[in-house]
């Protein structure tokens, strides 16, 4: 029955106190969280209990929660899991990086061939390798789609604190790209 209920028909039960619209939640939605803080935190047991207390601070707000279309759901879940995570990681002491802006990046952007040869796996290793707040922007930007304002807004940093910090990410991943590249044609 509840493997059958639309989003909006879940998220009603689930305002409800209905633990098995609760479970069925769970069943669909934390594998996504899970992943989502796992991408931000580098650290599987922290992405776990980040995914848990987010999955219980949407249930205890689920009451507050608007449908506006087929996602809206799952969008709503990985926004309380997102703020989750970068509130941990501003709680933490961010692993700092010194910004040099001076310094230019002179590592080719790797081609769409190139990009084809890595295993997603590998990429997703070299993401989880970025220090914290690297870590943090790249995903904010590059994956969930934030601008630079909103990162910056979110993690207390400048816009230009936010690029440069992209910036430092894209080339620590390009030289490890180029690494791997080098690595394998031996």
């Amino acid at each position: 029955m509840y493997r059958e209920f639309d989003e909006q028909e879940l998220a009603k039960h689930c305002s409800r106190n209905d633990i098995k619209a609760e479970d069925e939640l769970y069943r669909r939605y934390a594998a996504r969280i899970y992943t989502l803080c796992r991408r931000y935190l580098g650290d599987s047991d922290e992405a776990k209990d980040l995914m848990q207390e987010s999955l219980i601070q949407a249930l205890d707000k689920i009451h507050t929660f608007k449908y506006s279309g087929k996602g809206s759901l799952g969008g709503w879940l990985s926004r309380i899991a997102i703020n989750k995570t970068i509130n941990h990681i501003k709680r933490q002491k961010w692993r700092t990086v010194p910004l040099d802006f001076s310094t230019r990046d002179n590592i080719p952007e790797p081609s769409a061939d190139d990009m084809e040869a890595i295993p997603q796996e590998k990429l997703l290793e070299w993401i989880s390798q970025l220090p914290d707040e690297r870590r943090a922007v790249f995903n904010l930007f590059c994956i969930d789609g934030y601008s630079h304002r909103e990162i910056a807004q979110m993690l207390g940093i400048s816009e230009k604190g936010s690029a440069g910090v992209l910036a430092k990410a894209r080339k620590q991943l390009k030289e490890n790209i180029r690494q791997y590249l080098k690595e394998k044609e031996r």
